[in-house]
């Protein structure tokens, strides 16, 4: 029998969650579905574990400060009260119980799997599966975000299947203790906050970026000085290399660059980026692109196919290429949520956007870059400032590395971007 709904919201992170709680508590009736744990990426393995790792390398670095500043420290690391607090207070050792109940309190209803699209109904409403169940509904919010991405590096695949050597954030939220040694492959914001945690716990980072710096995305001067922090910190950083085999050996696993030289460690973290979990939702029998990275979504959230919207169907979250932020996911649920109940939409471009990365320093970004203020032709200006030269850096002392650079659009006198390096960066941005 198929069963009826007026939402079915297929990803339950952040921003589905969001959707689907609200809507059932303004009277919809929902469905809400995941394959895995409801809440997402983010309380599970991605922000909330990994701060947690943040905060706890944070205060080995300043205890180590102290005779700096204060007298004298003793420091001895110590990684089990951090897999204790993530298992205990942040994941409910990876349980989602609480989460699922918060969904059905609210008036919703919760399917575990996989929701895939099967078509439309004589009246337009969409069909689909998850299991051997089929469902009906005016509306459907696509918000089925993404997984880890193994790069096409020969051996890698077969090494992640064969041992337990081979790390994505998932397992290295899991880890009950730091790795001896751990090679990153990938220096994006993953890559580089956990590789700093870890060195301050003691182990032997390397971190491998095949792009011309760390932190690409960001300002050359902001990857510049968390480089110099790294490298003073013990992190061996190579840019512009590329991997190209993985094997056991060495220290437990083996990787072979282009130059023909290796790299060992006990563990290997691949922080290389994610894929989509689109190809798996049947997207094809709407007249979609399966094979599709991303959705198009207009200021409605609404799924949009050559300029004109897809009715009933909608997205919010990391598939829709508007960043792969939680905050994100949760003001575009906000949006969507609006738009169904008709109220006013608090829609107001991304323009806006920002973002940090949670080394130490931190690296707080809004907005464009100077690059990409440049690529869309606008004519700027630019300014610099280094923290350790301002007094509050001075202050700081021993830590304070860190710039200010704000970009601005000199034809219309107004910001549009800045970075903020700095300890707190993310606060003062």
């Amino acid at each position: 029998m198929t069963k009826d709904f007026d939402v079915v919201v297929l990803g339950l992170g952040p921003g589905g969650e969001e959707v689907a709680e609200q809507l059932a508590k303004a009277g919809k009736a929902v469905l809400g579905v995941d394959r895995h744990l409801v809440g997402g990426e983010c309380p599970y393995y991605g922000c909330v574990p990994s701060k947690m790792i943040i905060r706890a390398a944070s205060t080995l670095a300043e205890a180590r400060r102290v005779d700096e500043l204060a007298g004298t420290a003793s420091v001895r690391p110590d990684y089990a009260p951090v897999a204790k607090r993530i298992r205990e207070e942040a994941t409910d050792d990876w349980n989602d119980e609480v989460a699922v109940k918060r969904l059905t309190d609210a008036g919703g209803t919760f399917a575990r799997g996989v929701g895939r699209f099967t078509g439309r109904a004589d009246d337009g409403r969409l069909r689909l599966t998850v299991g051997d169940d089929e469902y009906e509904a005016a509306r459907v919010v696509v918000a089925v975000g993404t997984q880890p991405a193994l790069p096409p590096i020969d051996g890698l695949a077969a090494l992640r299947e064969s041992s337990d050597s081979v790390w994505t954030n998932r397992e290295a939220m899991r880890a009950t203790a730091n790795p001896e040694s751990v090679i990153v492959l990938g220096g994006g914001s993953i890559g580089v906050e956990l590789c700093q945690a870890w060195a301050r716990f003691g182990s032997r980072v390397t971190v491998l970026e095949a792009a011309d710096r760390i932190l690409a995305p960001e300002e050359p001067e902001a990857a510049e000085v968390v480089r110099n922090v790294l490298r003073r910190e013990g992190v061996d950083v190579r840019e512009q290399v590329k991997a190209v085999k993985v094997a056991a050996g060495g220290q437990g696993v083996e990787l072979t660059l282009a130059d023909g030289s290796t790299v060992s460690g006990e563990k290997l973290l691949v922080a290389a980026g994610r894929r989509s979990n689109l190809a798996d939702i049947g997207l094809d029998a709407l007249g979609l692109d399966p094979a599709a990275r991303t959705v198009d979504v207009d200021e409605h959230m609404r799924v949009v196919k050559d300029g004109t919207p897809v009715d009933g169907l909608y997205s919010v979250g990391d598939v829709t290429g508007r960043g792969a932020f939680t905050h994100v996911s949760v003001w575009q649920a906000r949006v969507l949520i609006a738009h169904i109940l008709g109220r006013d939409e608090p829609y107001g471009g991304y323009h806006g956007l920002a973002w940090v990365t949670f080394t130490d320093p931190e690296v707080g970004r809004v907005g464009m870059s100077e690059a990409q203020a440049r690529d869309k032709g606008i004519q700027v200006r630019v300014g610099n400032a280094q923290v350790p030269a301002s007094a509050r850096g001075w202050i700081h002392g021993p830590g304070n590395d860190g710039i200010v650079k704000l970009v601005e659009d000199v034809d219309r006198g107004v910001l549009v971007g800045a970075t903020v390096v700095s300890p707190y960066g993310g606060e003062i941005v």
